[in-house]
This record gives C-alpha cells, structure tokens and sequence, in this order.
C-alpha cells in the first residue's frame, strides 16, 4: 500500500535505529576505553604501593594461587623472582612499560615498573577483564535501547498527529454531495494543506459551475421543447382528425413549422452544450476569417433569396484569427440566421469584416426592427426573447454568439445600423499581419 504515514514512519524510524545502531557502537568502544583505563590505572596503583610499602616475603607453602584480579611479582637485582602471587610463577620479567604478553594459552596485559634493585610487575588476564567488562555493557546500552522504543512512540505519534488534517479534509469530502459543492475550510490547516485544499475548492467552484449550468440548460430546453412539441401534437391530431382536405393541409403546414423550430431549437441546444464551460475543445489554430464569413452568406444565400432579403458583404479583408473553425462558423450562422428572420421581405442583410492594426472588425447589419437600448444586454441570455415579437425563434441565438465570442477573447458590441436596424460589432484580436499567407 502506498501510505504517506508508512513511508514517514519507514524512514524516520529507520533513521533513529540507524542512528542508535551508530551511538551504541561508539558509547561501547569510549565505555570499552575508559574501562581498559581504569583498569591499567588500577594495576599502576597496585606496582606503586608495592614500592611505597614494600612486600613482606611469605614461604611458597603460603602463597596464594589467585588469578581472579591480578598476578603480582618482584625480581631481584640479579634476576631471581623474590615474590609471585602464583605458586608458577607468573608471565616472565617485562622491560618497564605496558606489555601484551601470552603466557600458558593466555593473553596477559602487563605493566612493569623497575624501582632501585627492584622489578615490581603486575598483570591481569585480558579474557578477565573482558568478561568483566561483558558484566557492565547491557546496561550501558540500556539507555540507548529505552531512548529508541521512546522515541519511536513519540514519532509514531507525531506523524498521526501531522496527517490528521489530511484525514479531516479526506472526510469533509466523503460528506459532500452533488448539492454541496461549497468551498472546504482552509484557514485551521497546515501551510503544507492549505495550498492542495485552496486547488481542490477551485476545481469545486469549476465544477458547481458546470453542473448548475446543465442543471438550467436541461431545465431551459426542457421547458422550451415543451412548446413546440404540444404545438406538433396538436396540428398531427387535428391533421388525423378533420375530414376536410383543406383543413388538413392546412394542420400539415402548421405540423411542418413547428417540425422545424422544434428541430432548430435542438440544433441551438446541442451548439450551446457544446460550447459549455469544461467542455474539452480542440486546440486554436490560425484561419481565414475573411473566407469563413464567404463560406457563409454563400450557404445562407438561398434561404436569403427565397425570403427576398438582400444578404452580401460590403468589405471582407484578408484576416487571420487565432480560433476554432467550428464554434466561429456557428456563431456566423446564428448571426445572419438571426439578421434573416428579423429583416422583412425587400430589406437587406450586409456583412464586413475591416482589419484595424492588429484588429479584426467583424459587422453584422440589418434593416429590420432593431432592439431597444434598454433590452441589448438582456438579449444575450438564454432563451430571451424580445416582449411582442412574433418572429419565431428559441432565444439562444445571441446567447450563442457571446459564448463563443468570449472564447475567443473577442469583445461584442450591439447597435443601431445607419437608416435603422442593429448592428453586431465583434472585435477579434488578429494574427500579425507579417504571418498572414
């Protein structure tokens, strides 16, 4: 398992063991030296008091043979050992210092102190004093060990401790539902949690926005498709019904129209769902606005034609924009779409599009009604429609006009066209001249 507390724990407590392992090792090689010390000083003592005081001669019969602590010995002037606390005698005469000397299998840690006529040599074996000293070392060591199991506890503790906001936020987040998507509180957390938590209530805010949006758009199209689907159900009964030909011809135009805006609305629904924030698009690339906006009319022509409107373009210089071809094809449908239907039959439609330095003017003219002041920022929600206008549409045209207008970092702007009318004004950032083909 991937833990965040196991790796802390691994490494933290391993480091402490590594670091115990480490303090043990050089507390018992000083433990070990001052021991030896103590030792070699206490044999030193022992070769000195024999000269201060001097040594009482005892018969062999009655000397003792003990090896437990030290082996004590005197040599005269000419080399005859005068005295030995071993009946054997004892590791042979030292020149005067410290000495390692083997003797009957055994190490031996000698000093030798030659006084006058006198050689007073001490000795003790070196397994004695090791043993001894094996006596002492666990509870040297001890400390170390409580300190390890005690620090340990206190680590454990510690990174339970840290993580547990961590913990909080993971549980605040398992409480949340689709309905709450208020912002996690970051202000009681760590400095190391906060920032994480400041991103996560980002994506929140991101994704309540999302998901309220499709809540209204569902609720919008619901509500809009109601209309004209009652309408369709209401000529195809009256169509089924009615005896007289003229009476149903009649009910089948009136079903075909509202087959239409009922399949236009669909149309403007799936083109504003998909320009929804969040929604993944393909990257922008440089294209030929001038082109686009002739590709257009050239579609719309006909209809412009069979509805005795006048659609052209009065100017279209060569201009490139940084865009997604798709979503500025949508927006020009809907903006000559919307210009069409409100120009009566014998007006006109003109589209321009002027390059201003490193500007894209893009113009949209008609002589029909015109919006009032007062109604021109409204017009771009969705589903607005102006009060007492009875040209059929869904209200979303506009709206989808600005959404991808802001996509593209585009400012749009509604007016009165000279002679009376509106006028779309839609100002793109263009590519620099010098990369134009």
């Amino acid at each position: 398992m991937n833990s965040i507390r196991r790796r802390l724990l691994l490494w933290q407590i391993g480091a402490l063991l590594l670091t115990g392992l480490l303090a043990s090792v050089v507390t018992y090689s000083l433990a070990w030296n001052v021991f030896n010390r103590i030792r070699d000083y206490g044999l030193e003592q022992i070769a000195y008091s024999v000269v201060r005081h001097g040594v009482e001669h005892e018969n062999q019969d009655e000397a003792s043979n003990d090896r437990g602590q030290f082996v004590s010995q005197i040599w005269l002037g000419d080399g005859s050992l005068f005295y030995s606390s071993l009946d054997d005698g004892g590791p042979p005469m030292q020149s005067p210092g410290w000495h390692i000397v083997p003797w009957e299998g055994t190490e031996w840690r000698v000093f030798s102190l030659h006084e006058g006529e006198l050689t007073i040599q001490v000795a003790t074996e070196a397994a004695n004093r090791a043993s001894r000293f094996a006596a002492i070392a666990p509870w040297l060591l001890l400390p170390l060990v409580v300190l390890v199991v005690v620090l340990g506890m206190l680590i454990h503790a510690a990174v339970t401790r840290a993580l547990a906001p961590l913990q909080q936020v993971r549980d605040e987040i398992g409480r949340r539902g689709v309905g709450s998507l208020h912002a996690l509180d970051a202000k009681s957390l760590p400095e190391e949690v906060a920032p994480l938590v400041d991103t996560l209530n980002e994506l929140l805010a991101r994704l309540d926005t999302i998901l309220t949006a499709q809540r209204r758009f569902v609720a919008d199209a619901a509500h809009e498709l109601r209309t004209p689907l009652t309408a369709i159900r209401l000529q195809a009964q009256i169509a089924q019904r009615s005896a007289d030909a003229e009476e149903r011809q009649k009910a089948l135009t009136e079903l075909e129209s509202g087959v239409e805006r009922a399949s236009h609305l669909v149309s403007q629904l799936l083109q504003m769902a998909r320009l929804e924030p969040g929604i993944s698009h393909a990257p922008p690339t440089a294209l030929r606005l001038d082109e686009l906006m002739k590709t257009v009319v050239a579609a719309f022509s006909a209809q412009a034609e069979a509805g005795d409107r006048d659609l052209g373009i009065v100017r279209a210089d060569a201009v490139e924009v940084l865009g997604q071809r798709d979503h500025l094809r949508v927006m020009l449908d809907n903006l000559v779409d919307n210009a069409l239907r409100y120009t009566p039959p014998g007006g006109r439609v003109d589209l321009a599009l002027i390059r201003e330095d490193d500007r894209a003017i893009l113009t949209v003219s008609d002589n029909g009604p015109g919006i009032p002041a007062a109604e021109r920022e409204r017009v771009f929600e969705r589903f607005h429609r102006l009060a007492g206008g009875d040209i059929p549409g869904s209200g979303l045209g506009l709206a989808i006009v600005r959404e991808v207008a802001t996509q593209h970092q585009a400012a749009i702007t509604l007016e009165d066209a000279p002679g009376g009318g509106l006028t779309v004004r839609i100002v793109f950032p263009a590519v620099p001249a010098h990369t134009s083909p």
